[in-house]
């Protein structure tokens, strides 16, 4: 097994969302526009973001249980336990979210995306672009 390692935030998300069990599950079910506010050291690193790019955002989900390993997918009690790496659950032993936004706008260190289903104040890792396989290798 590989050894431990550190990941530090690099921002956080300011949403309108603060209780999970009210947010949507996904981005497309109705999710509002946030905020992704990052720490100033990191502004060279937006240099070359615009609005309309979509983006792959990864968050660290702060408030997950890292205990679970089944769930029932979608909270429906209806549905058989299903093993967590085969869901979109947010608890799980690394609760790393992955979100597809949309950069609405951009104000120097924030960028506000168009729906994002992530709670208020959850740590921001990381954001990459959504490659297009026609043109992007």
């Amino acid at each position: 097994m590989a050894a431990d390692f550190t990941v530090h935030p690099v921002g956080r998300v300011a949403s309108p969302l603060r209780d999970a069990a009210a947010a949507p599950k996904q981005g497309d079910e109705g999710a509002p526009p946030a905020w992704l506010i990052f720490d100033s050291e990191y502004a060279g690193a937006l240099a070359d973001v615009r609005p309309g790019a979509e983006m792959l955002l990864l968050t660290w989900l702060d408030r997950a249980d890292r205990g679970v390993r089944e769930v029932r997918p979608r909270d429906d009690p209806g549905r058989p336990l299903t093993g967590v790496f085969s869901t979109r659950s947010a608890d799980r032993p690394n609760p790393i979210g992955l979100h597809r936004v949309t950069i609405a706008e951009i104000d120097g260190v924030r960028l506000r995306v168009t729906a994002l289903e992530a709670l208020d104040g959850t740590p921001i890792l990381d954001l990459k672009p959504v490659l297009d396989p026609a043109t992007d290798r």
